[in-house]
């Protein structure tokens, strides 16, 4: 019996959505091997690339619950939180150095797709985009804090 609910991936948002993955990926590889002397340069696009994403993902959480008539004070301030977090991170990226700035928005996307994954309302395909999403992201940024360091 064919499940009710379908779970596909819309086929031009997985095309986006993977193909943000290129600068999560690229970026350490270009740092690591093809620009090793500009590799805190291209860490820091990495770092700002990550922070972006943090805030775009909050963005779509914000748009997500505006609508409603009455949308939900909860929600529309926990929505907020992504974009704080990710420029926290970059205004403290020079104290606390870009590895634990790039493993900083690694937890913070973490952390979003938790929230992600939990919340209803949102369609049955979402969370195996974001669960494919956050793994290339956070696989990307841990690089970038280990060649980093």
């Amino acid at each position: 019996m064919a499940d009710p609910v379908d779970k596909r991936i819309p086929p031009l948002v997985l095309a986006y959505g993977l193909a943000g993955l290129i600068p999560f990926l690229g970026l350490p590889l270009l740092g690591w091997r093809l620009m090793p002397s500009a590799a805190e340069q291209v860490f820091w696009w990495q770092a700002l690339y990550g922070a972006l994403i943090l805030s775009f993902l909050g963005g779509a959480r914000w748009g997500q619950a505006v609508p409603a008539e009455f949308p939900s004070p909860f929600t529309v301030s926990i929505a907020m939180l992504p974009s704080i977090a990710g420029w926290i991170l970059l205004m403290t990226a020079s104290d606390l150095g870009l590895p634990v700035t790039l493993a900083g928005l690694a937890g913070a996307l973490l952390l979003h797709f938790i929230w992600d994954v939990a919340s209803p309302g949102l369609p049955a395909w979402y969370p195996r985009l974001r669960g494919l999403l956050t793994a290339g992201a956070v696989a990307g940024l841990v690089a970038g804090a280990l060649l980093a360091g």
